[in-house]
């Protein structure tokens, strides 16, 4: 028996090198082995299984949450920004067709911009917490400081392999970004620790 999984799995390489236009039906069947018939009748639609591939990115294990009260917040900040690079990169070809066909197709258009809502809540969140903690500046702008942050992963995630100059070395983007940040809303004294390499990238 033909899995689900099977054919949503497929669908959704072939959408991530064609877009949804270029995604054929027989593409997809083909990619996963299936005949066309196979894949109306576990879908009904192409419309249908572009959404239900769509969902399944949505419905994927949320990213780390940030936590305000530990002791090193830059550590913290970097490796939630870590995470949250690596996420995108993960579905940076179905996100740019998406991003494509946002004015034609709805779910596109959720998929594309719920990460991005989703990390700009969580940042919010954050700051606002460290105001009440007396970490954040009072004054600081929560909003444009994670407009900036969230923009910059996405922009590192997306564009580092076309524009690589542009973005610091991959080793200490993450704690770079989350020094800057953190600088941004006013805490200076927990983001003046020196740079260092990530985790993964010093492993």
């Amino acid at each position: 028996m033909i899995s689900r999984e099977r054919i949503l799995e497929a669908a959704a390489r072939v959408y991530a090198r064609h877009g949804f236009r270029g995604a054929t039906t027989r593409l997809i069947a083909n990619e996963a082995g299936v005949n066309e018939v196979t894949l109306f009748r576990t879908f009904g639609s192409k419309s249908a299984l572009l959404e239900a591939v769509l969902m399944q990115h949505h419905n994927a294990a949320p990213g780390p949450d940030l936590d305000p009260a530990a002791p090193d917040l830059d550590a913290e900040l970097a490796r939630w920004i870590e995470s949250n690079l690596a996420r995108v990169r993960s579905v940076r070809t179905l996100l740019i067709h998406s991003m494509g066909e946002m004015d034609e197709r709805p779910e596109a258009q959720e998929f594309a911009c719920r990460g991005r809502q989703m990390t700009h809540s969580s940042l919010t969140r954050f700051v606002e917490a460290l105001k009440e903690r007396g970490i954040a500046a009072p004054d600081a702008d929560t909003e444009a400081a994670a407009v900036m942050l969230v923009g910059i992963v996405m922009s590192d995630a997306i564009a580092r392999d076309i524009v690589p100059d542009v973005y610091p070395p991959l080793d200490e983007a993450p704690v770079r970004y989350a020094r800057s940040f953190l600088r941004m809303i006013g805490c200076a004294r927990e983001a003046a620790a020196p740079i260092r390499k990530s985790r993964k990238a010093a492993s």
